[in-house]
């Protein structure tokens, strides 16, 4: 058998053997994506009007709200009370939503022109606008006081976080509304989870 012809078949071996390794390094990949690596693969979906309901949930007065316990109304504890409802059953869904928006956008290096960014954007600007509109009523109906110093403070228990939060949450949708990228508005939303964490580590409303 002529030496070229043997180092031929030799070649040819080798090279088939190395695009089978390709080839399976190549399948491995695509099992091992994650299934959030494209935008259109991550349902974004409306969240449903929340309807607040009768409950027997009470304020508490911790140290140093006993002090101010004289100084708590009926509607704030109204507004609280209903305020806490939407806060158990919809608060980790909408910051879910939000963060994997956020890091989608981040992956899409803030090009809102890749496909399915829009779309999400729309749903999450969507569910953030209307929780807004159910806290705006209640966190404005909060009262507020002032200190011996002048200073504002909110005499209900964990008052203040509920009405940061509902600040922090209309920046955060106007944000999203007008595109902004996610080192811009991601700071904002940032201090969304720092009064939520705030809301639940007092267990304000258990």
């Amino acid at each position: 058998m002529p030496e070229d012809f043997h180092h031929g078949r030799v070649a040819t071996t080798i090279l088939r053997q190395v695009l089978r390794c390709f080839a399976l390094v190549a399948a491995s990949t695509v099992l091992v994506a994650p299934a959030s690596a494209d935008p259109e693969d991550v349902p974004f979906t409306p969240l449903p009007q929340f309807t607040p309901s009768s409950s027997n949930w009470t304020p508490k007065f911790p140290p140093p709200n006993d002090a101010t316990r004289k100084n708590v109304t009926q509607a704030d504890i109204s507004a609280e009370g209903e305020m806490c409802q939407w806060f158990n059953a919809q608060y980790r869904p909408l910051v879910r939503q939000m963060d994997e928006f956020g890091f989608n956008l981040l992956q899409a290096n803030n090009d809102w022109t890749v496909p399915g960014i829009q779309l999400q954007a729309d749903t999450v600007a969507s569910n953030v606008e209307q929780v807004v509109a159910y806290l705006t009523p209640r966190a404005e109906a909060l009262t507020q006081s002032q200190d011996f110093a002048g200073d504002n403070y909110f005499p209900i228990y964990q008052g203040e976080s509920f009405y940061r939060l509902w600040q922090y949450l209309s920046n955060t949708g106007v944000g999203i509304r007008a595109r902004n990228t996610a080192w811009v508005y991601g700071p904002v939303q940032e201090r969304v989870k720092h009064w939520g964490s705030r809301i639940q580590r007092s267990h304000v409303c258990d």
